[in-house]
């Protein structure tokens, strides 16, 4: 097939250009005629809360040579929406793959889905949902009302839609009501790409000693920091002092209770806040450093995070969130706890302080098939909708995928 990928560029960097990247990439492993079309200013800067970070850091991966990449869409530029236009019309693409997460870039996605439209061999359009809705969104009302309209025009324009747990796929059903057989599941593909470092240098670089939990991330309401700090709290004196929490990344402001439990914390002084944006070359330094990764989601669609820490082979404690009980329940160093229960999430850390004595650095290993189950997914869901270039029986031309396909 000859795919066009549709992402985040490295300007306004997330989780999101890491995954259009290395998903592009992989598509051309298998063979695959791969193109990306990069949304390069997102929104413009002052609206940003991140905006001191933009455009600073290099920031692995990169596109495998021979992809030809549009870097690319601007949010308030009509000429860079021209070009856009131009890169597809040479492309001429079987496949877009359209990656969805805010409402934010929701106008450059429609004028790709128009032009979709106008070429002489539309492509088919795939909307890769990363949330059901984000959250930041759905609390402000006139933002909530632009994204379910906007929205709401975006999906018209779909043929089929992904998410990356089945436990996403029935709340985008529920929420937007797409037909069943319009939406399946992949999973979301482990991030291998950061080496890993001694444990031991890693953490005289930083100035750490002892047991290491790392919170890393944006930190937003929904991310649960507060429950993590009053689970550590808890803990008892002779743990708490021979161990450091580090929360670590961009902090926007959402949570409030965030400045009070770190002010009002027992062991403040066995806390380090870093509220900035990590360069992706000093990711592998933090991962390298902490005994544990710990994310306390309230809600999620999936993370990026968690995939890095499996990437890396290191023990990963999250909430029972449905998502991330799909996703990872298959990985050995992974432990659940109740969502918010910080109590239960107390007994879970200790429990790891005391395998930590016991047997030190824990790296586990597996095998990392995730981007072969995504790639299998995609050619097999895509040829329900373009027989003639796959040999699938034509009766099938043009239709929706059947309903055990679409359950993944």
């Amino acid at each position: 097939m000859k795919i066009c990928i549709v992402g985040s560029s490295k300007l306004f960097y997330s989780g999101i250009s890491a995954y259009t990247i290395v998903q592009a990439n992989n598509f051309q492993s298998r063979g695959h005629q791969v193109s990306a079309l990069l949304l390069h200013s997102l929104v413009p800067r002052l609206l940003y809360p991140g905006k001191d970070r933009v455009g600073r850091g290099q920031h692995a991966p990169y596109f495998t040579p021979g992809i030809p990449v549009y870097d690319g869409m601007d949010w308030y530029s009509p000429v860079s929406w021209l070009k856009a236009r131009e890169f597809l019309r040479r492309e001429q693409p079987d496949v877009l793959i359209v990656h969805w997460w805010t409402s934010s870039v929701v106008h450059m996605q429609l004028l790709l889905a128009l032009f979709n439209r106008m070429q002489k061999e539309k492509a088919i359009f795939v909307l890769e949902m990363h949330e059901v809705v984000d959250p930041l969104e759905a609390r402000i009302m006139p933002i909530r009302l632009y994204a379910k309209l906007t929205g709401k025009l975006l999906r018209n324009f779909c043929d089929l839609f992904t998410a990356h747990s089945e436990d996403a796929r029935q709340q985008i059903i529920k929420a937007y009501n797409i037909p069943e057989n319009r939406i399946f599941v992949v999973p979301h593909g482990t991030y291998d790409f950061y080496g890993a470092m001694d444990s031991s240098q890693a953490k005289d670089r930083l100035d750490l000693h002892g047991f290491v939990i790392l919170y890393f991330g944006m930190i937003r309401q929904h991310k649960g920091v507060p429950c993590l700090i009053r689970a550590f709290d808890m803990l008892p004196g002779e743990i708490a002092v021979r161990s450091t929490l580090m929360i670590v990344g961009e902090d926007w402001g959402e949570d409030r209770e965030l400045e009070s439990s770190l002010r009002g914390a027992v062991y403040r002084n066995r806390i380090v806040f870093m509220p900035e944006f990590i360069p992706d070359e000093q990711v592998s330094l933090y991962f390298s450093a902490a005994d544990i990764i710990v994310l306390p989601h309230m809600n999620s669609s999936g993370s990026g995070v968690a995939n890095i820490a499996v990437g890396m082979g290191k023990r990963l404690i999250t909430s029972d969130i449905p998502t991330m009980i799909e996703s990872f329940s298959w990985y050995e160093g992974v432990t659940f706890f109740p969502v918010e229960n910080h109590e239960a999430l107390r007994s879970i850390l200790m429990n790891a302080y005391e395998d930590w004595q016991l047997h030190g650095v824990r790296c586990y290993q597996f095998k990392d098939d995730t981007w072969r189950q995504i790639i299998d997914s995609y050619e097999r869901f895509i040829r329900c909708l373009i027989p003639t270039k796959w040999g699938v029986n034509s009766a099938k031309a043009g239709k929706p995928c059947d309903n055990d396909f679409a359950d993944g």
